[in-house]
């Protein structure tokens, strides 16, 4: 087991995703926009899981639609790599139920919870701890894991469908993304609660 622990960070050590400080100055900027736009509080979540607030699929739909381009243009001037995963439907269903149940829980994505236990909030830190948690027994139990998370479908990508024209399909994806991002309207959740407290 603990060789399975020692080569997961060795695997991840080994990527060459830049220098320490470059991946921090990353994660200071990445908390910043979080904190300042407040996808970190509860009510932004709970207000998406309710139809009453339309700040977390606009921002999604934004940053999708802009890092893609981005990142096209890294990768296509070398600048940037990818390898992505293959499609495990069996993982995908369960993943995507498990991950739902958490949100639900916990009221915010993975990428808020270290900024919320920044901010010195406590259940934020449990979702951290049970993260942690989580990832040591996916590790140590993925031999028999992999065994349910089948059928591989294979690394499918969507210019996979469009060869010769990745400029375009990056273009037209973001562009629609952008475009829904716009036209949702902007709504944003008042908790009653915060309003029978000013009453008071």
């Amino acid at each position: 087991m603990i060789d399975r622990i020692i080569d997961m960070f060795n695997v991840v050590a080994d990527q060459e995703h830049g220098s320490i400080l470059k991946v921090l100055l990353i994660g200071f900027a990445f908390g910043a926009i979080i904190l300042y736009s407040r996808l970190d509080k509860f009510e932004k979540m709970a207000g998406f899981m309710i139809f009453e607030d339309t700040l977390v699929p606009r921002m999604a739909m934004t940053t999708v639609a802009l890092s893609s381009v981005g990142f096209y243009f890294l990768v296509q001037s070398g600048y940037a790599t990818f390898d992505i995963k293959p499609i495990m439907l069996g993982g995908l269903i369960i993943g995507a139920i498990l991950f739902g149940i958490g949100l639900v829980i916990l009221g915010k994505c993975p990428s808020a919870f270290f900024v919320s236990v920044s901010e010195g909030r406590i259940d934020a830190l449990v979702g951290v701890v049970g993260g942690m948690i989580g990832g040591l027994t996916f590790t140590v139990g993925y031999p028999y894991i992999q065994q349910i998370i089948g059928p591989d479908l294979g690394k499918i990508k969507l210019d996979d469908f469009f060869i010769g024209h990745g400029l375009l399909t990056v273009l037209i994806v973001s562009g629609t993304l952008l475009t829904v991002a716009f036209l949702i309207p902007t709504i944003d959740y008042k908790d009653p609660a915060d309003d029978n407290k000013k009453s008071e």
